[in-house]
């Protein structure tokens, strides 16, 4: 049903066998070909229980807060922009690619830091202004 494996890099390939291809009607505007043919594609990725990810990449994947991905662990990605099945295929492999490698690179540690004492000051002050500003507007106007 494929079209062969899909590469990520050159050392991390998913095989064929662990996509799962769905072809439905798209929705939207298209007239009468929309709704005889059926040309958008659902691509199903089971992350959880990939054997082809290494398991830090599967773990930072799972912990996306993404909608496409189900309580189980399934990456469901929906392709129907194109009008071809072809098209739409290509676009959906595509995009699961990218979801994939973006969880090949770690995240880098966040090193906390505190304001300075000048930065506090400069805050403070600007905050003294600020109020300075409100203040004169409450106050009656002078030609009253």
């Amino acid at each position: 049903m494929g079209s062969g494996a899909l590469e990520i890099t050159q050392t991390l390939t998913i095989p064929d066998a662990e996509l799962i291809e769905r072809f439905v009607r798209a929705a939207g505007p298209g007239g009468q070909n929309v709704n005889k043919v059926s040309t958008a594609v659902e691509l199903r990725f089971d992350i959880a229980q990939s054997p082809s990810l290494p398991e830090p990449v599967r773990e930072r994947l799972l912990a996306k807060r993404d909608r496409r991905l189900t309580d189980e662990g399934v990456l469901i990605i929906a392709a129907q922009r194109f009008r071809t099945q072809d098209r739409n295929r290509q676009d959906a492999r595509e995009r699961l690619a990218a979801f994939i490698a973006s969880g090949l690179t770690v995240p880098k540690q966040r090193i906390a830091t505190r304001p300075s004492r000048a930065a506090k000051a400069r805050r403070l002050e600007a905050k003294n202004q600020r109020s300075q500003i409100k203040r004169g507007r409450s106050q009656k106007s002078h030609w009253e």
